[in-house]
């Protein structure tokens, strides 16, 4: 079991920046490719981005490529989504995932966190 708690959401103006991070407890942290899905209101949930175990590997959703990025501390079992130049359609519920596999890390994960609001205003 990996138990994974979401912090660093929040309301913050178009064009702004956020970063998330994600604590992860349990089986080793290590061992598992993390990512980040986000759901809109009225949508449903969609893969952000990925990265793999040693951090060496990193996959992206067109929609924010080249303003979001992923990143991971092993040492403090910690995950990170740095969102920049955020815009209105970026609003959503961010969740934390793990996963076993990372070819599938962009469809689907093994464990969820409970999620963090964001909201972006024009």
């Amino acid at each position: 079991q990996v138990q994974l708690v979401e912090s660093g959401g929040g309301p913050v103006q178009a064009g702004g920046s956020l970063r998330l991070s994600c604590v992860a407890s349990g089986r080793t942290f290590s061992s598992y490719a993390m990512g980040w899905f986000r759901r809109a209101p009225g949508k449903e949930r969609k893969f952000v981005a990925a990265i793999s175990w040693s951090g060496g590997s990193t996959n992206y959703a067109d929609s924010v490529k080249g303003r979001f990025t992923v990143s991971r501390d092993n040492a403090k079992n910690t995950l990170y989504l740095q969102m920049n130049s955020l815009k209105p359609e970026d609003t959503a519920v961010y969740y934390c995932a793990a996963a076993v596999s990372w070819t599938t890390m962009a469809r689907t994960a093994d464990y969820w966190g409970q999620g963090t609001q964001v909201t972006v205003s024009s």
